[in-house]
């Protein structure tokens, strides 16, 4: 029995309405920390609604904006279409206007950003090209180019595997690099794991113990930095 609120917000972004799924602790006495949380590629799913909802456990409001508006993929090819069919501006502006929309309904918060996979790659581009956002903790995402990265001015704990093919050591290394050339406040935490190994669905690549204690740490961080 989760003690939470489910709302949706429905909002205007540049190419079109969308929505995002927002859950409220009902506990919480501060109702001022949330965290824009990042669909994978597969959309806006159960398991990125289940994180929401680990998220107001811990006293977060968490909103997960749909960057697909309304569409979910069915098996990988779908999802490496959709995504590759979403243009980075036209998702970045889905999160932008999702944050405003938020402030517009529950008041003055502060802002975490997370995402996993696809909302890795978001959560830290948004990082640095976002107005308003505190904190980002992205997991297994691309890494944006060096002219992008060199405007992050928020703390980021990057989580990675380094069984990850497609988010590899040498990528996590490029963003090692920079952090260290531009003085970022990057944390990049790695795990001996696999590309998703945070999603419980994916029993093929689900690593318990990483997932908890990255869950802890990041948990740790947003509590610290909101």
């Amino acid at each position: 029995t989760r003690i939470m609120k489910i709302e949706t917000l429905s909002f205007e972004t540049a190419n079109g309405k969308t929505t995002a799924y927002v859950a409220i602790p009902e506990a919480a006495s501060k109702k001022n920390k949330a965290v824009i949380l990042i669909q994978e590629w597969w959309g806006l799913n159960d398991h990125i609604k289940d994180i929401a909802g680990l998220y107001t456990k811990e006293g977060f409001v968490a909103i997960a904006p749909d960057l697909y508006r309304g569409k979910l993929a069915t098996n990988p090819e779908e999802a490496a279409e959709m995504m590759a069919n979403l243009a980075i501006e036209d998702g970045l502006d889905t999160i932008k206007n999702a944050i405003a929309k938020t402030r517009e309904t529950y008041g003055n918060l502060r802002f975490g950003i997370s995402g996993y996979c696809m909302g890795g790659t978001y959560a830290l581009r948004a990082a640095c090209e976002i107005e308003g956002i505190s904190a980002a903790a992205p997991f297994y995402g691309d890494i944006p180019a060096e002219d992008v990265l060199q405007n992050l001015k928020v703390p980021v704990i990057f989580i990675s595997g380094t069984k990850d093919e497609w988010i590899n050591t040498e990528k996590v290394s490029e963003l090692e690099s920079a952090a260290a050339k531009y003085n970022l406040s990057v944390d990049s935490v790695k795990y001996d794991a696999d590309h998703a190994f945070f999603n419980n669905t994916r029993p093929e690549v689900y690593d318990e113990d990483a997932a908890k204690d990255a869950w802890q740490k990041v948990i740790g961080f947003f509590n610290k930095k909101l």
